[in-house]
């Protein structure tokens, strides 16, 4: 969480705009049933405050029958009993409404204590006031007597419809600001985390499925964004309002607020339950996605294989097995909130349950005011809601949590190939030099040793020279090539380009003077051109289609509907092998490297290829150090050097002829191929 909030430092005025704004989306939300319980008290309920008589100017005074009346001399006391602060000597004439059978009455001449005995008396006594002179009002009486009442309703709804409005104002800028902000935290970790990817070295894809990268920079960022979008502001705004609500309901009566809390140590113990359960069934899910997805990248990319195996069905029910994890790691999940979600949804129904029996009870007694338990009633049901949902948010934050947990765990995974800090400034000419180079890519696992592919390999290239190695399988050949751009570093010894070491030479410069044509050609999804240039602005239309010509790609690039703007599918599933390449002998060219590498380069391409390309490869390797390494001993006859690896190291050089005649294992290799052909 620590590392998560760094984030969050180029945007911290608009997380403190935003939780400000937080405070008045609860003030408001607070004050509302305030408005309509005072309304209910003060106007719906107030045919129980008695009149007397006043003037005609004085304040809120309104006609009765040839005399004006007022409700505020006769204002019910602080605690709530109607008339107690009424003069008690009689003195003054009370004007009291009553309701029997559906009808308003009007008690005229009473005595404060008269007032009092009405709004609490029986059916009884009402009918008995009706039956002895109370006067019956008519529709327009009642217009007259509850003018204020109305206005105040009026009143009381406009301001009710204006917080409504506000806070609506308030709630759409706090989730824009925050969503805008969660977008831009996000973008920029998706950024981080893919620029991180490519600055790891060649061993760590070796060992780490695409499908579990994929989900990082993608699934585990959207869950990230989601902490930053809602989760933090609400998890404070749920604490705010809960405190809020316990707050405000002790002030207003801290013996209904007793009984609004009853039920909240059962609350905390679903609460610790569930956030202990969702936090499994999160880690479960996150963990089944994260397979899925590496298992339908793999299997999507080598579909042409499984179909030549007819392997359909099997990878099918394993597809099926997996999905079904997946199925119930979210059905677990599911399970969990459809039990905690109705569980507080009763609860709350409960704790009203005890408000309004409790709450009636004071009503009925004169303890209580209506409007009083409206309120209490308003906020208990919205006092569990912010319960839930921080019990929910919890779960959704260890969510966003574990997904930030695997996404730091690719950041830091550290680049075994370091930049200098301090880079010689070299001009590469093209001189290679090996001095007793050893090299593995991991230890031995018996022996906790390194298993050396190579062993004390040392050798010069000269620049412009064409050097070959052959060897068995595994003699260490690609290795080299490895090596050379420093795609991985050696245990032991030196690698000298024009006499610097590699490790003191920039990796960007150093691999933009190699050029490297491998066997198996990566097309990316685009066109023609953007396959060629990849995309580097530096390279002009006019060096791609040059390029294109030297190698002799230029020929069916012109034969496509689209010539070098012509849609390329990914991996160039609608080129032939011997296409892509050409493409990728073009590619080369058009960086213009100073060393240029081919790994079995010709391998995948037909007889009739090879030949267009070979006099396009020479002219490609004039003034280049070249590096080849070839199954077919015919397509390297001509190299200055042949070097012979044999189990990780030199076993002999020299040009063709002369290993012929040292009879050694170049020329088995070679009576070998002969005898084949």
């Amino acid at each position: 969480m620590k590392r998560l909030l760094t984030y969050l430092k180029p945007h911290k005025w608009v997380m403190t705009a935003a939780t400000i704004l937080v405070l008045f989306i609860i003030a408001v939300e607070l004050f509302r049933p305030i408005i309509i319980g005072d309304a209910i008290d003060d106007y719906i309920n107030g045919y129980y405050t008695p009149y007397t008589v006043t003037t005609e100017d004085a304040p809120r005074a309104v006609p009765y029958r040839g005399l004006w009346l007022t409700k505020d001399a006769a204002a019910a006391d602080s605690d709530g009993t109607p008339g107690s602060d009424l003069p008690s000597d009689g003195s003054a004439p009370y004007f009291q409404m009553f309701l029997w059978q559906d009808h308003y009455y009007m008690a005229e001449h009473l005595t404060p204590e008269e007032c009092a005995l009405l709004e609490d008396a029986d059916p009884d006594v009402l009918s008995q006031y009706a039956k002895d002179g109370a006067v019956p009002l008519s529709r327009e009486d009642l217009k007259q007597l509850r003018h204020y009442d109305f206005t105040g309703i009026l009143t009381a709804a406009a301001l009710y419809l204006a917080l409504m409005l506000f806070g609506f104002l308030l709630n759409s800028t706090n989730t824009w600001m925050l969503q805008k902000m969660g977008q831009k935290i996000v973008y920029r970790m998706r950024e981080e985390t893919f620029s991180h990817i490519h600055s790891l070295s060649l061993s760590f894809f070796n060992t780490t499925p695409v499908g579990k990268l994929v989900t990082r920079v993608s699934n585990d960022t959207e869950a990230v964004h989601e902490l930053f979008s809602g989760i933090l502001v609400r998890l404070f705004k749920n604490v705010v309002k809960i405190i809020g609500y316990a707050v405000v309901m002790i002030s207003i009566d801290a013996r209904m607020a007793g009984f609004s809390f009853l039920l909240l140590p059962v609350v905390a113990v679903l609460t610790f339950f569930f956030r202990y359960m969702s936090r499994k069934a999160y880690q479960l899910t996150r963990t089944k996605i994260t397979e899925l997805n590496t298992f339908l990248s793999e299997h999507i990319s080598g579909m042409k294989l499984i179909q030549i195996f007819a392997r359909e069905k099997e990878k099918y029910q394993e597809f099926d097995q997996k999905s079904g994890e997946l199925f119930a790691a979210n059905w677990r999940e599911l399970m969990i909130f459809a039990i905690f979600r109705p569980a507080i949804y009763m609860l709350s129904i409960i704790a009203m349950i005890i408000i309004i029996g409790t709450g009636s009870s004071s009503v009925l007694k004169g303890t209580l005011s209506l409007g009083t338990l409206f309120i209490f009633i308003t906020y208990i049901s919205s006092f569990f809601e912010p319960i839930q949902e921080l019990a929910e948010q919890f779960g959704t934050l260890q969510s966003a949590l574990a997904s930030a947990e695997k996404i730091f765990s690719v950041l830091d995974v550290q680049p075994e190939i370091v930049n200098p800090t301090h880079p010689v400034d070299v001009k590469i000419r093209g001189r290679i030099e090996f001095r007793n180079v050893w090299f593995a890519y991991e230890k031995s696992s018996q022996t906790n040793d390194y298993d050396y592919i190579l062993k004390d390999v040392s050798f010069v290239i000269e620049p412009g020279q064409k050097v070959a190695f052959v060897g068995a399988t595994g003699a260490g050949k690609s290795s080299i090539l490895n090596l050379i751009g420093r795609y991985f570093d050696i245990q032991k010894g030196e690698i000298l380009i024009d006499g610097v070491n590699i490790r003191d030479i920039d990796t960007d410069v150093l691999r933009a003077a190699i050029g490297q044509v491998q066997q198996d050609v990566f097309i990316f999804t685009g066109d023609i051109k953007s396959n060629i240039s990849l995309r580097n602005e530096h390279i002009t239309i006019d060096q791609i289609r040059r390029a294109a010509e030297i190698v002799n790609a230029d020929s069916f690039i012109q034969k496509m509907p689209g010539g070098y703007d012509e849609p390329v599918t990914e991996r160039g599933s609608t080129l032939s092998a011997g296409q892509r390449q050409l493409l990728s002998f073009a590619r080369t060219l058009a960086y213009d490297p100073a060393i240029l590498v081919l790994d079995e380069a010709t391998a995948n391409i037909d007889t009739e290829t090879e030949s267009m390309i070979t006099e396009a490869l020479e002219r490609l390797m004039t003034g280049r150090t070249t590096i080849m390494v070839a199954h077919r001993l015919s397509t390297i006859q001509h190299a200055d050097k042949i070097i012979v690896m044999h189990h990780g190291q030199i076993h002999e050089s020299g040009t063709h002829q002369e290993l012929l005649l040292q009879a050694g294992l170049y020329k088995k290799l070679y009576d070998l191929q002969l005898a084949d052909a």
